[in-house]
């Protein structure tokens, strides 16, 4: 794997795997499971395969010998229990590769196959597994040449493409981009915003907030709405790049002349049983690719542009600069608190913001509050904002922990902020993280979002039964209320030994008093964690 460009791993060691610490006291880098660890993965591979994330995951077998036939052979009582009829099964559904490596001889050509997989469009995780006997065959050492197992090259639109998309939207009266991964490259911000600048009125929705794909700062973001906005119901043409869920057909949709263009590296959504877009066209093509070769059509188109074009425009991004200060106005005025001193989640994030350093790296895990979370933060620096783009709860602690690494690694060590639910915090397991937190130095800042309660189930049933019973139940008779409210920054100080900031905020002033301390304790090497008692 090292020689295949793999630079760090995660280890969850088992009675697999005396090879791998061998290997490892050698100083030699694996990254094992077995079936019972294989199953734990549950949420994370989910997570991973509808975020695209590439990770390739490696678990060991039970061994296939009884008598001691090979070095490698059953030593314990697990081998038996924990030996299935296909293991890879588990999480197949969700790997773009699986494989078994059933001799050591070629385990490097089975590792960069599995690369390729993960690290090419679209991306995610792969799985190889292998059995103990395997691991532990002695083999001549080899070479492999990492050029050989270089991803596949990214796609681009065919001209034709090109061609009929621009023209759509330089001739159309309300354009609209509406995108959800696109950020997952750092270049696409940049190319998206030279697009919507080359076209004055194209606006931009996220519908997905998974990533920072537009910045917020710019007049033509509609910010993160969860499939459901006006600008959908009154574009003529939108283009729908990386994106799953554009919009929720019950709740909103386009008009039904608009035209639609997806481009996507995955537009068929293969993944899933039911999906489909109502859109004249759609292309498989990168987004960096599709959106530089959009800008240089239009800037020639532009050359050559009407003055009537030229006024059309200029009106039209009045209108949305005006729309954009008023929509800010509302978000403004969200940072209040409460007349009694209580903070809102709004409030509470826009307090984070300011005290957090600008560069900071937010991962959120927000649900129900998600939407507030991202009108406050107004995030503008790519890879600066990571959401999960699955349905899994609970892996925003080991996420934070994983880019405060990655950071370090880049040698830019940022600043990492996890903004969770109370529900989410206790789904993360916290006695892991905050342990782990502590054990290798990895420094975070978390704030609990704590509304005593988990009110997702409750705004599913009011989608479906509006004026039903649940409407007129409350937390507890519907049995989402968290009472009595956990110490969350307990649970987590205890885990790490005493070694964290710890600190509950319930009015504004404390929120005010306790934010300086809990960034200056995360900025001195020592993680924090604040509950803050939301309304």
């Amino acid at each position: 794997m090292e020689q295949l460009g793999v630079e760090n791993c995660f280890v969850n060691l088992g009675s697999d795997h005396p090879s791998i610490l061998e290997a490892m006291v050698k100083g030699t880098k694996e990254t094992p499971k077995n079936e019972k660890g294989t199953q734990g993965l549950g949420a994370a591979v989910h997570n991973a395969s509808c975020g695209r994330v590439p990770v390739l995951i490696f678990a060991g077998l039970s061994p296939f010998t009884i008598e001691g036939e090979s070095r490698g052979s059953r030593t314990e009582y697990i081998h038996w229990i924990q030996d299935v009829p296909d293991q890879k099964q588990i999480v197949s559904q969700y790997c773009r590769y699986t494989g078994e490596i059933k001799s050591a001889k070629n385990v490097k050509q089975m590792v960069g196959r599995a690369l390729q997989f993960a690290m090419s469009d679209p991306k995610g995780p792969v799985y190889l597994m292998g059995a103990r006997e395997v691991m532990e065959e002695e083999i001549t050492p080899y070479e492999l040449n990492k050029e050989h197992w270089d991803p596949v090259v990214p796609i681009a639109l065919h001209q034709p493409a090109v061609r009929n998309i621009g023209l759509a939207l330089l001739e159309a009266t309300a354009p609209l981009v509406i995108t959800g991964y696109s950020g997952r490259l750092p270049e696409a911000p940049t190319k998206l915003v030279q697009l919507v600048n080359a076209i004055p009125g194209l606006r931009v929705l996220d519908t997905a907030g998974s990533d920072m794909c537009f910045p917020a700062d710019h007049p033509a973001y509609l910010g993160l709405r969860y499939g459901v906005d006006d600008s959908i119901r009154t574009a003529d043409v939108i283009l729908v790049i990386d994106c799953d869920v554009p919009w929720i057909n019950t709740q909103c949709h386009p008009n039904a002349r608009a035209k639609i263009f997806h481009i996507d590296v995955d537009p068929l959504k293969q993944q899933m049983p039911v999906f489909y877009l109502n859109a004249i066209a759609r292309y498989k093509a990168q987004s960096g690719v599709a959106l530089e070769q959009l800008n240089e059509f239009i800037a020639m188109q532009r050359r050559d542009s009407s003055e009537l074009m030229e006024a059309r425009f200029e009106d039209r991004a009045q209108k949305m600069r005006a729309s954009y200060e008023e929509r800010l106005a509302s978000v403004a005025e969200l940072k209040r608190p409460a007349s009694d001193g209580r903070f809102s989640s709004s409030c509470l994030t826009a307090a984070v913001r300011r005290a957090v350093p600008k560069d900071t790296i937010f991962i959120i895990e927000a649900v129900t509050n998600t939407v507030f979370v991202a009108d406050q933060i107004q995030a503008t620096i790519p890879h600066s904002w990571f959401n999960c783009g699955g349905g899994g709860l609970g892996w925003s602690g080991g996420a934070a922990l994983g880019v405060k690494l990655a950071t370090k690694d880049m040698e830019e060590d940022r600043f990492v902020c996890q903004i969770v639910g109370d529900g989410t915090f206790l789904f993360s397991v916290p006695g892991s993280v905050y342990w782990i937190s502590q054990r290798y130095k990895i420094p975070v800042l978390t704030i609990v979002l704590n509304n005593k309660g988990w009110h997702a189930p409750r705004r599913s049933a009011l989608l479906v039964h509006p004026d039903g019973y649940t409407s007129k139940a409350t937390n507890e008779e519907l049995n989402i209320e968290f009472a009595p409210s956990p110490d969350y920054a307990g649970i987590a100080k205890a885990a790490a030994a005493g070694n964290l900031w710890a600190e509950r905020a319930s009015t504004f002033e404390e929120l005010e008093r306790l934010l300086p301390k809990a960034v200056e304790a995360v900025k001195s090497g020592i993680g924090a964690v604040l509950d803050a008692h939301i309304l």
